[in-house]
């Protein structure tokens, strides 16, 4: 699977900015997705993530309520909804492709990465 991350840019405080990440290869369906972020100085962590059947989520707390993930199966994305956005938000966002069959939350579990898009947030 090879996967491109897309969509980000440069946004005030409280904007909005939608990512996406197209995916190659017939299989995107048993896959699911994820997205990190690594900001300067930090480790990368999970932003959200997405079930290969897009019937369940998860999203890290600090975006809860702020970010949706969502999945076209049929058209190979996953995307990655981002409103109310902070200047703490501001990183490099990864999209990524896990093999399991739940819900993969840290960035051991996933397979294949995209190469990042980067978000800048200003206050």
């Amino acid at each position: 699977v090879q996967l491109q991350a897309s969509g980000g840019g440069l946004v005030q405080a409280g904007g909005s900015l939608r990512l996406s990440c197209a995916a190659s290869g017939r299989t995107f369906s048993r896959y699911g997705m994820g997205w990190f972020r690594q900001a300067p100085g930090k480790e990368r962590e999970i932003v959200a993530a997405i079930k290969w059947s897009g019937g369940s989520t998860y999203y890290a707390d600090s975006v809860k309520g702020r970010f949706t993930i969502s999945r076209d199966n049929a058209k190979n994305t996953v995307s990655l909804q981002m409103n109310s956005l902070r200047p703490e938000d501001t990183a490099v966002y990864y999209c990524a492709a896990t093999r399991s069959i739940v819900v993969a939350t840290t960035s051991i579990e996933y397979n294949y990465w995209g190469q990042g898009t980067q978000v800048t947030v200003s206050s």
